[in-house]
């Protein structure tokens, strides 16, 4: 077992930033050339330069650290909004649909991108969203396509099979994404992903691998769930503790980075094989469960809004009611892969925050 490390790994050797801002203009001077890297292929010796988008998150800080230490070479991008301070792992800070992202593509030769940055719900208004989202990431797979990138990975979500009392037991990649049509919240999302499911068909060359993962929480995670979770008092509702899964944020970095370093497309969940009910998540992580009515549905929202800063995104309620439990077995085999952090250790860490 892992030991862990509550502070999100930095990746060593990147050059410094000139100012407290990130423009356009890369920061320091760029790596091997591309024809090498071609030449030998992403699984040998030094494998190429690898854009990672959301890189001031903390999983992509993560995968940022993992694949430099594999011998990637890894350029940062930010597109979520401005602001004052980056983290040393974002080089650009650039709108996907603004002229000068092309400029990231020209002077860098990129074998792969992942995509790990998403706006989400709570972060911007809806329309600005799917500017983002959607129109940005269209232009993203046009780029890759104009300058042969080899490898494009994508950071989905379960939310996108959507909470309902009808879910089976274990859903699996061919269950129909339902959250468009229960969750007007997630329709970004899901369109986000049927995006990349065209490509997946229509651009074989990129060799799309789309992964699902279940709650990613851990040092430096911001989801709502890992809110909930750091927060003294966390909602639950009367009669309903559903079963939920969690991935430590260092597990999902070690599945992104096995997906770059096997070639195998697709759309894969990510997910360990324990679960845990949520109220049980609640105790583990140290948190005080504050019980608030569920019936009927219209009052169980009105109660979570009165809730102020502690309370959920209202589209996350029927995810507090309903079982979600993907089955991530596939990842695995293909993979072969297994998370090495527990559930005890997950939750040890939010119980030291409090």
């Amino acid at each position: 077992m892992a030991k862990r490390d509550d502070n999100p790994r930095k990746p060593t050797g990147r050059p410094a930033g000139v100012g407290s801002r990130k423009t356009p203009t890369r920061r320091g001077p760029v790596g091997a050339p591309r024809a090498h890297a071609s030449r030998l292929g992403m699984g040998h010796g030094r494998r190429g330069k690898i854009m990672i988008t959301g890189a001031a998150g903390a999983l992509a800080q993560h995968v940022i650290a993992d694949l430099t230490e594999r011998d990637f070479e890894v350029v940062g991008v930010e597109f979520r909004g401005v602001q004052d301070e980056y983290p040393d792992t974002v080089d650009y800070v650039v709108d996907f649909n603004q002229r000068p992202f092309e400029d990231v593509f020209r002077e860098h030769d990129f074998v792969g991108i992942a995509h790990l940055g998403r706006v989400r719900f709570t972060q911007s208004t809806r329309g600005r969203r799917y500017s983002a989202n959607v129109v940005g990431t269209s232009r993203l797979l046009r780029l890759a396509r104009k300058y042969g990138v080899e490898k494009v990975l994508a950071l989905s979500t379960f939310h996108v099979y959507g909470a309902d009392a009808r879910n089976p037991s274990l859903i699996d990649e061919e269950y129909p994404m339902r959250a468009a049509n229960l969750m007007p919240e997630i329709v970004d999302a899901v369109e986000l992903e049927n995006l990349f499911n065209i490509h997946l068909y229509k651009h074989p060359e990129l060799n799309i691998v789309v992964l699902r993962p279940c709650n990613i929480a851990g040092p430096g995670i911001k989801n709502e769930i890992s809110r909930m979770l750091a927060q003294p008092v966390a909602p639950c509702l009367f009669g309903f503790s559903p079963l939920m899964q969690f991935i430590d944020v260092a597990d999902m970095s070690a599945a992104v980075v096995a997906a770059f370093e096997q070639n195998h497309p697709g759309v894969y969940n990510v997910a360990p094989d324990d679960y845990v009910t949520y109220q049980d998540a609640l105790q583990l992580a140290g948190c005080r469960r504050l019980f608030l009515p569920s019936v009927p549905p219209v009052l169980a929202r009105r109660a979570v809004r009165a809730l102020g800063r502690w309370a959920p995104p209202e589209y996350l309620i029927d995810f507090f009611k309903y079982s979600v439990i993907i089955d991530g077995s596939l990842f695995s085999r293909t993979y072969n892969f297994t998370p090495q952090y527990s559930l005890s250790e997950l939750f040890a860490h939010y119980r030291a925050l409090k």
